[in-house]
């Protein structure tokens, strides 16, 4: 008895815990990354530098820690409403929105 009350409450924790970000299909995302993001963003999110200078923005790697702190709503928004000099991202939905937010999460300097 006292095993089976120790594993519901490690399982009631964990579905506490699961990131949000979890929703989302990273394979989906990095086709979708790949085809309409890596133009900027480089293929492994790292960024390109003539572009940054070009548009005089800083454009850090996807994978840092200030882009990885950053929530999934946040990184969601930027897709799908753009910030500063990025646009929204064209012909990308919520449901895309999210398969790109579990992408970039994959993305680790």
């Amino acid at each position: 008895m006292k095993s089976a009350l120790t594993i519901i409450s490690i399982s009631a924790i964990l579905s506490w815990t699961t990131p949000a970000f979890a929703a989302g299909d990273a394979a989906a995302g990095k086709q979708t990354f790949s085809t309409k993001c890596a133009g900027c963003h480089g293929v492994a999110g790292e960024g390109k530098d003539t572009l940054a200078k070009m548009l005089k923005v800083e454009m850090r790697p996807l994978g840092s820690k200030e882009v990885q702190s950053q929530s999934d709503a946040d990184l969601k928004k930027v897709i799908l409403e753009g910030r500063g000099k990025m646009k929204a991202v064209a012909g990308i939905d919520a449901k895309t929105g999210d398969d790109v937010v579990t992408y970039l999460r994959t993305l680790k300097q």
